[in-house]
């Protein structure tokens, strides 16, 4: 018998195990990713694409023998079943609060043997939330902000991405709806955003370019100060809908800034 070891060859089907994996130095496990993968920007040239968010290539990712297939909530279920089915070893993540995103973090980051050098990634996370903190408490006003994940459906934020824009000061007009689990329990009526009257409308749609010409011209929607004022602003998915490191590298960063008008 051999001593344990740590797991050498992985598989990333989402995109914060891949970026969480290079910041740590470790990337040199990753022997494929996701086709959605892009951060580092060098990734995809480094490393084999096998999967896209809902559906993976079996034979490749077979083919890499990896150690671990890891991936992400309940849609990649199907995956997760027949790579188990073919014997292998995964790990799907449920992570959906700011908290959850950091734990999860470590997890892996322990599973990898880089604990130490973990450390040092949260405390500049940690020095990034209580910027963040000082920010939102220095506003004269905390702007109501509409998240849009979907547009058909309407989805309202995750719970990451909703307590991501309190953390920087802004208000959830859908805080309500964010620990719905599935993507179904976040379906946002217009009604309710009418009302809410929101100053400012964050869009970022998983797939697809958002359209702000289609937002703006949504029925009853233009008795709105967000588009009044034209404060429509399409976000990246690679950050506000990755649950790992951007949230923290650059999420903040960019909230705040569009967050200085209300300073």
């Amino acid at each position: 018998m051999k001593k344990p070891k740590t797991p050498e060859r992985i598989i990333c089907l989402t995109e914060e195990s891949v970026e969480l994996l290079y910041l740590l130095g470790e990337e040199q496990r990753i022997v494929g990713v996701s086709q959605f993968a892009v951060r580092p920007k060098q990734v995809k040239k480094e490393k084999p694409v096998v999967s896209v968010f809902t559906h993976s290539n079996r034979e490749k990712v077979l083919n890499l023998k990896p150690d671990l297939i890891i991936g992400y909530s309940d849609i990649q279920k199907d995956i997760a079943r027949d790579f188990i089915e073919a014997g292998q070893n995964v790990w799907i993540a449920n992570h959906r609060s700011l908290q959850e995103v950091m734990d999860y973090c470590f997890t892996l980051a322990s599973a990898v043997g880089a604990s130490s050098q973990a450390q040092e990634l949260f405390s500049s996370w940690f020095l990034k939330i209580e910027e963040a903190k000082a920010f939102a408490q220095n506003l004269k006003k905390r702007p109501r902000i509409y998240i849009e994940e979907w547009d058909d459906p309407r989805i309202s934020g995750i719970r990451y991405f909703s307590e991501l824009i309190e953390l920087c000061g802004g208000v959830d007009i859908n805080s309500h709806l964010r620990d719905g689990f599935l993507a179904k329990e976040r379906f946002s009526h217009d009604d309710h955003v009418i009302n809410s009257n929101p100053d400012l409308i964050l869009a970022c749609w998983c797939g697809k370019k958002v359209d702000v010409d289609q937002i703006k011209k949504r029925k009853g929607w233009e008795k709105m100060d967000a588009i009044k004022e034209d404060n429509i602003f399409e976000l990246p998915p690679e950050i506000f809908l990755q649950p790992g490191p951007a949230l923290f590298e650059e999420g903040i960063d960019t909230l705040m800034n569009l967050f200085k008008k209300w300073q």
